[in-house]
Protein backbone atom coordinates (compact mmCIF):
# COMPACT_ATOMS: atom_id res chain seq x y z
CA UNK A 1 0.00 0.00 0.00
CA UNK A 2 1.30 3.67 -1.10
CA UNK A 3 1.92 5.95 1.69
CA UNK A 4 1.20 9.62 0.73
CA UNK A 5 2.00 12.32 2.92
CA UNK A 6 0.46 15.78 3.11
CA UNK A 7 3.40 17.74 2.76
CA UNK A 8 7.31 16.85 1.64
CA UNK A 9 9.45 18.63 3.86
CA UNK A 10 13.49 18.29 2.78
CA UNK A 11 16.15 20.83 2.25
CA UNK A 12 18.06 20.49 -1.51
CA UNK A 13 21.93 20.43 -1.44
CA UNK A 14 22.23 23.98 -2.27
CA UNK A 15 20.48 24.74 0.84
CA UNK A 16 22.22 22.57 3.07
CA UNK A 17 25.20 24.29 1.62
CA UNK A 18 23.81 27.59 1.95
CA UNK A 19 23.17 26.70 5.88
CA UNK A 20 26.40 25.35 6.72
CA UNK A 21 28.24 28.29 5.35
CA UNK A 22 26.77 30.93 7.40
CA UNK A 23 26.97 28.24 10.29
CA UNK A 24 30.69 28.23 9.61
CA UNK A 25 30.82 32.13 9.56
CA UNK A 26 29.54 32.54 12.97
CA UNK A 27 27.82 35.18 12.36
CA UNK A 28 23.91 33.38 13.05
CA UNK A 29 22.11 36.51 13.68
CA UNK A 30 20.20 39.23 11.62
CA UNK A 31 22.68 40.61 9.34
CA UNK A 32 23.77 40.55 5.46
CA UNK A 33 21.69 37.29 4.77
CA UNK A 34 18.56 38.96 5.55
CA UNK A 35 19.48 42.39 3.93
CA UNK A 36 20.17 40.25 0.77
CA UNK A 37 16.45 37.87 1.50
CA UNK A 38 14.84 40.84 1.32
CA UNK A 39 15.78 42.46 -1.38
CA UNK A 40 15.92 39.47 -3.47
CA UNK A 41 12.00 38.75 -2.03
CA UNK A 42 11.17 41.83 -2.56
CA UNK A 43 12.10 42.25 -6.30
CA UNK A 44 10.49 38.46 -6.70
CA UNK A 45 6.94 39.68 -5.79
CA UNK A 46 7.43 43.11 -7.34
CA UNK A 47 6.95 45.23 -4.11
CA UNK A 48 9.46 48.31 -2.80
CA UNK A 49 10.40 46.54 0.82
CA UNK A 50 10.49 43.35 2.47
CA UNK A 51 10.92 43.02 6.38
CA UNK A 52 11.97 39.69 7.78
CA UNK A 53 10.78 38.70 11.01
CA UNK A 54 10.53 35.87 13.75
CA UNK A 55 7.97 34.08 11.49
CA UNK A 56 4.64 34.37 10.09
CA UNK A 57 2.61 35.79 13.22
CA UNK A 58 5.43 38.09 13.85
CA UNK A 59 4.52 39.27 9.78
CA UNK A 60 1.43 39.95 10.93
CA UNK A 61 1.98 41.80 14.19
CA UNK A 62 4.47 44.01 13.02
CA UNK A 63 2.03 45.26 10.28
CA UNK A 64 -0.88 45.76 12.60
CA UNK A 65 1.39 47.47 15.59
CA UNK A 66 2.49 49.91 13.17
CA UNK A 67 -0.83 51.64 12.93
CA UNK A 68 -3.06 50.12 15.30
CA UNK A 69 -4.59 51.52 18.52
CA UNK A 70 -6.43 50.17 21.33
CA UNK A 71 -9.86 49.61 20.46
CA UNK A 72 -8.98 49.86 16.65
CA UNK A 73 -10.81 47.54 14.77
CA UNK A 74 -9.94 44.80 11.75
CA UNK A 75 -12.32 43.20 9.42
CA UNK A 76 -10.88 39.15 9.62
CA UNK A 77 -12.71 36.24 7.90
CA UNK A 78 -13.40 33.63 10.16
CA UNK A 79 -12.27 30.60 8.50
CA UNK A 80 -8.45 30.99 9.09
CA UNK A 81 -4.83 30.37 11.07
CA UNK A 82 -5.86 31.79 14.53
CA UNK A 83 -3.07 34.01 14.08
CA UNK A 84 -4.58 36.35 11.60
CA UNK A 85 -7.04 37.28 14.25
CA UNK A 86 -5.10 37.09 17.41
CA UNK A 87 -1.98 39.22 16.14
CA UNK A 88 -4.77 42.25 16.44
CA UNK A 89 -5.95 40.92 19.46
CA UNK A 90 -2.48 40.90 20.63
CA UNK A 91 -2.11 44.61 19.49
CA UNK A 92 -4.19 45.70 21.47
CA UNK A 93 -7.32 45.75 18.41
CA UNK A 94 -10.25 43.92 18.31
CA UNK A 95 -11.00 41.54 15.09
CA UNK A 96 -14.16 42.09 13.93
CA UNK A 97 -15.15 38.26 12.24
CA UNK A 98 -16.72 38.01 8.77
CA UNK A 99 -18.14 35.20 7.06
CA UNK A 100 -16.37 33.84 3.96
CA UNK A 101 -17.96 32.71 0.41
CA UNK A 102 -18.97 29.54 -0.20
CA UNK A 103 -17.38 28.38 -3.30
CA UNK A 104 -13.74 30.36 -3.04
CA UNK A 105 -13.81 30.55 0.96
CA UNK A 106 -12.12 33.88 0.88
CA UNK A 107 -14.49 36.89 2.80
CA UNK A 108 -17.44 38.00 2.05
CA UNK A 109 -17.28 41.52 1.63
CA UNK A 110 -21.28 41.92 1.84
CA UNK A 111 -20.85 40.34 5.11
CA UNK A 112 -17.83 42.83 6.28
CA UNK A 113 -19.39 45.77 4.75
CA UNK A 114 -22.17 45.27 7.42
CA UNK A 115 -19.62 45.02 10.31
CA UNK A 116 -17.94 48.36 9.88
CA UNK A 117 -18.15 50.75 12.52
CA UNK A 118 -16.33 54.42 13.34
CA UNK A 119 -13.66 51.94 15.04
CA UNK A 120 -12.72 49.78 11.61
CA UNK A 121 -9.15 50.91 10.99
CA UNK A 122 -8.46 47.96 8.32
CA UNK A 123 -9.51 44.61 6.31
CA UNK A 124 -7.64 41.68 6.74
CA UNK A 125 -8.31 39.80 3.60
CA UNK A 126 -6.43 36.13 3.43
CA UNK A 127 -4.82 34.27 0.15
CA UNK A 128 -6.67 31.41 1.61
CA UNK A 129 -4.92 27.97 0.71
CA UNK A 130 -2.81 30.18 -1.76
CA UNK A 131 -5.91 31.28 -3.26
CA UNK A 132 -5.62 34.89 -4.30
CA UNK A 133 -8.71 37.38 -3.35
CA UNK A 134 -10.40 39.63 -6.04
CA UNK A 135 -7.89 42.19 -5.21
CA UNK A 136 -9.58 44.90 -6.91
CA UNK A 137 -12.69 44.68 -5.11
CA UNK A 138 -11.00 44.52 -1.99
CA UNK A 139 -9.08 47.47 -2.48
CA UNK A 140 -11.85 49.40 -3.81
CA UNK A 141 -13.60 48.58 -0.50
CA UNK A 142 -10.85 49.54 1.25
CA UNK A 143 -10.19 53.16 -0.26
CA UNK A 144 -14.35 53.41 -0.07
CA UNK A 145 -13.74 53.48 3.80
CA UNK A 146 -10.72 54.43 4.73
CA UNK A 147 -8.92 51.16 5.79
CA UNK A 148 -5.64 50.05 5.09
CA UNK A 149 -5.20 46.73 4.26
CA UNK A 150 -3.38 44.10 5.80
CA UNK A 151 -3.19 40.62 3.42
CA UNK A 152 -2.44 37.09 4.69
CA UNK A 153 -0.16 35.43 2.36
CA UNK A 154 1.39 32.77 4.52
CA UNK A 155 -0.36 29.94 2.44
CA UNK A 156 0.17 32.25 -0.81
CA UNK A 157 4.13 32.11 -2.10
CA UNK A 158 3.66 32.54 -5.85
CA UNK A 159 0.10 33.29 -6.42
CA UNK A 160 -0.76 36.04 -9.30
CA UNK A 161 -4.48 37.94 -10.14
CA UNK A 162 -4.12 39.48 -13.37
CA UNK A 163 -0.32 38.59 -13.52
CA UNK A 164 0.76 40.41 -10.60
CA UNK A 165 2.01 38.48 -7.35
CA UNK A 166 0.30 38.80 -4.17
CA UNK A 167 3.01 40.35 -2.62
CA UNK A 168 2.74 43.48 -4.76
CA UNK A 169 -0.40 45.18 -3.38
CA UNK A 170 -1.70 46.84 -0.43
CA UNK A 171 -0.19 48.66 2.68
CA UNK A 172 1.35 45.17 4.09
CA UNK A 173 1.43 41.82 2.49
CA UNK A 174 2.82 38.89 5.07
CA UNK A 175 4.23 35.73 4.69
CA UNK A 176 5.38 32.60 6.43
CA UNK A 177 7.90 30.38 6.27
CA UNK A 178 6.92 27.56 8.43
CA UNK A 179 7.93 24.02 7.61
CA UNK A 180 4.57 23.28 5.59
CA UNK A 181 3.82 26.21 3.35
CA UNK A 182 5.49 26.64 -0.65
CA UNK A 183 8.43 28.04 1.25
CA UNK A 184 9.62 27.09 3.98
CA UNK A 185 13.29 28.11 5.80
CA UNK A 186 11.90 26.73 9.79
CA UNK A 187 10.42 29.78 11.21
CA UNK A 188 10.64 32.72 9.94
CA UNK A 189 8.34 35.22 8.01
CA UNK A 190 8.22 38.49 6.04
CA UNK A 191 6.43 41.64 5.26
CA UNK A 192 6.17 43.39 2.09
CA UNK A 193 5.27 46.92 1.32
CA UNK A 194 5.55 49.79 -1.09
CA UNK A 195 5.57 53.04 1.62
CA UNK A 196 9.20 53.63 3.02
CA UNK A 197 7.68 55.20 6.52
CA UNK A 198 5.53 51.86 7.33
CA UNK A 199 8.76 50.13 6.53
CA UNK A 200 10.69 52.25 8.24
CA UNK A 201 8.70 51.49 11.06
CA UNK A 202 8.65 47.70 11.14
CA UNK A 203 12.36 47.83 11.26
CA UNK A 204 12.95 49.44 14.23
CA UNK A 205 9.86 47.81 15.97
CA UNK A 206 10.99 44.07 15.07
CA UNK A 207 14.13 45.39 17.32
CA UNK A 208 12.94 46.57 20.52
CA UNK A 209 11.62 50.32 18.97
CA UNK A 210 15.48 51.03 18.59
CA UNK A 211 16.51 53.64 16.60
CA UNK A 212 20.10 53.99 17.27
CA UNK A 213 22.00 52.19 19.80
CA UNK A 214 20.28 51.95 23.10
CA UNK A 215 17.91 54.53 21.96
CA UNK A 216 14.58 53.01 21.84
CA UNK A 217 12.10 55.46 20.75
CA UNK A 218 8.54 53.42 20.30
CA UNK A 219 7.40 50.23 21.93
CA UNK A 220 9.03 46.93 20.11
CA UNK A 221 9.96 43.17 20.37
CA UNK A 222 12.20 40.59 19.29
CA UNK A 223 10.74 39.27 15.83
CA UNK A 224 14.12 39.41 13.93
CA UNK A 225 15.00 36.60 11.61
CA UNK A 226 18.31 34.70 11.70
CA UNK A 227 20.91 34.64 8.76
CA UNK A 228 20.84 30.95 8.93
CA UNK A 229 16.85 31.12 7.90
CA UNK A 230 17.56 33.66 5.40
CA UNK A 231 20.02 31.97 3.62
CA UNK A 232 17.78 28.60 3.60
CA UNK A 233 15.19 31.08 1.98
CA UNK A 234 17.59 32.91 -0.65
CA UNK A 235 17.88 29.45 -2.05
CA UNK A 236 14.22 28.57 -1.48
CA UNK A 237 13.23 31.40 -3.50
CA UNK A 238 15.55 30.56 -6.81
CA UNK A 239 13.18 27.10 -6.69
CA UNK A 240 9.68 28.65 -5.81
CA UNK A 241 8.47 29.10 -9.50
CA UNK A 242 9.64 25.17 -9.88
CA UNK A 243 7.19 24.00 -6.63
CA UNK A 244 4.79 26.29 -6.91
CA UNK A 245 4.57 25.02 -11.03
CA UNK A 246 4.37 21.26 -9.70
CA UNK A 247 1.79 22.02 -7.36
CA UNK A 248 -0.54 23.63 -10.34
CA UNK A 249 0.39 21.24 -12.38
CA UNK A 250 -1.28 18.35 -9.69
CA UNK A 251 -3.70 20.65 -9.13
CA UNK A 252 -5.07 19.96 -12.58
CA UNK A 253 -4.66 16.55 -12.58
CA UNK A 254 -6.52 16.51 -9.14
CA UNK A 255 -9.24 18.88 -10.63
CA UNK A 256 -9.80 16.55 -13.78
CA UNK A 257 -10.00 13.21 -11.87
CA UNK A 258 -12.48 14.19 -9.74
CA UNK A 259 -14.57 15.89 -11.74
CA UNK A 260 -17.12 13.42 -11.80
CA UNK A 261 -17.28 12.19 -8.22
CA UNK A 262 -20.14 13.53 -6.77
CA UNK A 263 -20.08 15.30 -3.50
CA UNK A 264 -16.56 16.63 -3.16
CA UNK A 265 -16.19 19.73 -4.66
CA UNK A 266 -12.85 21.85 -4.78
CA UNK A 267 -12.35 25.55 -3.95
CA UNK A 268 -13.29 27.46 -6.74
CA UNK A 269 -10.48 29.63 -7.77
CA UNK A 270 -10.74 33.73 -8.00
CA UNK A 271 -11.14 34.92 -11.38
CA UNK A 272 -7.89 35.93 -12.99
CA UNK A 273 -5.70 34.41 -10.54
CA UNK A 274 -3.29 31.84 -9.83
CA UNK A 275 -3.64 29.62 -7.10
CA UNK A 276 -0.54 28.70 -5.33
CA UNK A 277 -1.98 25.65 -4.11
CA UNK A 278 -0.43 25.64 -0.80
CA UNK A 279 -3.89 23.21 0.12
CA UNK A 280 -6.16 21.27 -1.99
CA UNK A 281 -9.44 21.21 -0.53
CA UNK A 282 -12.72 19.57 -0.97
CA UNK A 283 -15.78 20.56 0.15
CA UNK A 284 -18.06 17.13 0.97
CA UNK A 285 -21.69 16.79 0.39
CA UNK A 286 -22.54 13.47 2.25
CA UNK A 287 -25.91 13.59 0.67
CA UNK A 288 -24.16 13.34 -3.01
CA UNK A 289 -20.77 11.64 -1.64
CA UNK A 290 -22.23 8.90 0.02
CA UNK A 291 -20.48 9.71 3.88
CA UNK A 292 -19.54 12.20 5.75
CA UNK A 293 -15.86 13.92 5.50
CA UNK A 294 -14.61 12.55 8.52
CA UNK A 295 -15.36 9.05 7.49
CA UNK A 296 -13.88 10.02 4.21
CA UNK A 297 -10.70 10.87 6.20
CA UNK A 298 -10.38 7.69 8.26
CA UNK A 299 -11.05 5.60 5.20
CA UNK A 300 -8.07 7.88 3.50
CA UNK A 301 -5.88 6.89 6.28
CA UNK A 302 -6.75 3.27 5.97
CA UNK A 303 -5.65 3.65 2.25
CA UNK A 304 -2.38 5.35 2.83
CA UNK A 305 -3.24 8.92 2.20
CA UNK A 306 -2.79 11.46 4.32
CA UNK A 307 -4.95 14.32 4.76
CA UNK A 308 -6.55 17.29 7.02
CA UNK A 309 -9.11 19.51 8.26
CA UNK A 310 -7.90 22.86 7.56
CA UNK A 311 -10.25 24.11 9.72
CA UNK A 312 -12.28 22.34 12.21
CA UNK A 313 -13.66 25.41 13.45
CA UNK A 314 -14.02 29.39 12.77
CA UNK A 315 -11.93 31.76 14.86
CA UNK A 316 -15.66 32.67 16.00
CA UNK A 317 -16.16 29.66 17.76
CA UNK A 318 -12.37 29.46 19.43
CA UNK A 319 -12.86 29.85 22.83
CA UNK A 320 -10.68 32.38 23.73
CA UNK A 321 -12.29 34.64 20.97
CA UNK A 322 -15.56 33.56 22.74
CA UNK A 323 -14.40 34.79 25.86
CA UNK A 324 -13.68 37.85 24.91
CA UNK A 325 -16.42 38.73 22.27
CA UNK A 326 -18.78 36.42 22.68
CA UNK A 327 -20.88 33.97 21.19
CA UNK A 328 -21.93 34.47 16.97
CA UNK A 329 -22.89 32.99 13.99
CA UNK A 330 -21.10 32.98 10.55
CA UNK A 331 -23.39 30.31 8.58
CA UNK A 332 -21.19 29.74 5.82
CA UNK A 333 -18.03 29.17 7.70
CA UNK A 334 -19.60 26.73 10.17
CA UNK A 335 -21.09 24.61 7.32
CA UNK A 336 -17.27 24.59 5.65
CA UNK A 337 -16.10 23.69 9.16
CA UNK A 338 -18.11 20.59 9.20
CA UNK A 339 -17.16 19.51 5.25
CA UNK A 340 -13.78 20.38 4.12
CA UNK A 341 -10.95 18.34 4.16
CA UNK A 342 -7.20 19.07 2.48
CA UNK A 343 -5.61 16.13 0.46
CA UNK A 344 -2.14 15.74 -1.03
CA UNK A 345 -1.19 18.61 -3.82
CA UNK A 346 2.79 19.32 -3.15
CA UNK A 347 5.95 19.30 -5.38
CA UNK A 348 6.86 15.59 -4.12
CA UNK A 349 3.81 13.81 -5.97
CA UNK A 350 4.56 11.74 -9.18
CA UNK A 351 1.81 11.10 -11.58
CA UNK A 352 1.54 7.63 -9.45
CA UNK A 353 0.75 9.38 -6.41
CA UNK A 354 -2.26 11.53 -7.87
CA UNK A 355 -3.57 8.78 -9.59
CA UNK A 356 -3.59 6.50 -6.30
CA UNK A 357 -5.71 9.26 -4.52
CA UNK A 358 -8.03 9.93 -7.08
CA UNK A 359 -8.67 6.65 -7.31
CA UNK A 360 -9.13 6.06 -3.49
CA UNK A 361 -11.40 8.79 -3.58
CA UNK A 362 -13.35 7.36 -6.16
CA UNK A 363 -13.77 3.74 -4.45
CA UNK A 364 -14.68 5.26 -1.13
CA UNK A 365 -17.51 7.60 -3.18
CA UNK A 366 -20.81 5.86 -2.33
CA UNK A 367 -19.46 3.14 -0.03
CA UNK A 368 -21.34 5.06 2.91
CA UNK A 369 -24.29 4.54 1.01
CA UNK A 370 -27.09 2.00 2.33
Amino acid sequence: MKTIPMAKIKLNDQEISAAERVLRSGALRQGKECDAFEKEFAEKVGAKYAVTSANGSAALHLAYMVFLGPGDEVLVPSFTFIATGGMVTATGGKPVFCDIEEDTLLIDLEDAQKKITPQTKAIAPVHLFGNPCDVEAITGFAKRYKLKVVWDAAQAHGATINGKDVGSFGDFTCYSFYPSKNMFVGEGGITTTDDPELEQKMRFMRSHGQTGKYLHTMQGLNYRMTDVEAAIGREQLKRLDEMVQKRFTNAQKLNAGLADIPGCKPQKITANAESAWHQYCLVVDSDDFGCQRDELSEKLIQRGVANGVHYPRGLHQQPVFKDLYGEMNLPVTEKICERIIAIPVHHGLEDDDVNYIIESIASIQGSGKP
